[in-house]
């Protein structure tokens, strides 16, 4: 329970602001050293945080942030990576059955929040760009099961679910936030 109090209360920290399937969104915050300026790459590395410090600050993960820690798989998303997470927003876990969250989060339904949570994180940093030459194609997340990619002009799904915003950048990864939390099969 104090794993998920503390999840909740950092989940109110901010918000992302939006942006369109073409954009990238990336922390203009750097540290600058004593010796040296920083090159880009010094500069994007120190700006970025890990997936899970990334959408507890955006605010509108505080659902997502929650079944991570009821799961047991912050540290696994805090690990070296890369990963590609297809991150439901609060908004996408609300139109779940009324309680469905609920039972997830309880500790008897761990194994089958996680198989949930593993379904929405694929190996390895695929951007936008690579999705959006992957129309129709099956890929495989970490749980095992594949998801199904779509695209149509713009509009690329995930199984069904819409991707709102893509190629939030991570130290760890990338994070493509979509509009419905998706079920493996």
């Amino acid at each position: 329970m104090q794993k998920l109090v503390f999840f909740l209360a950092l989940a109110s920290v901010s918000a992302f602001a939006p942006t369109t399937f073409s954009r990238h969104q990336v922390s203009p915050l750097y540290a600058a050293t004593k010796d040296k300026a920083p090159s880009k790459k010094d500069k994007k590395e120190a700006a970025l945080v890990d997936i899970v410090d990334t959408a507890v600050a955006a605010g509108s993960f505080s659902t997502l942030a929650a079944a991570l820690g009821a799961a047991d798989l912050v540290e696994t998303l805090k690990g070296a990576g890369p990963f590609t997470v297809f991150a439901p927003t609060d908004d996408a876990f609300a139109k779940l059955p009324k309680g469905t969250v609920d039972d997830l989060l309880k500790p008897e339904n761990k194994e089958k929040l996680a198989g949930i949570l593993t379904y929405h994180v694929v190996p390895g940093k695929v951007m936008a760009s690579s999705v959006l030459k992957m129309d129709g194609e099956s890929v495989a997340t970490v749980n095992g099961k594949s998801v199904k990619i779509g695209v149509k002009g713009d509009t690329v799904t995930v199984d069904g679910a819409k991707v709102v915003t893509t190629d939030v950048d991570t130290s760890n990864g990338v994070i493509h936030i979509i509009d419905t939390v998706i079920m493996p099969n």
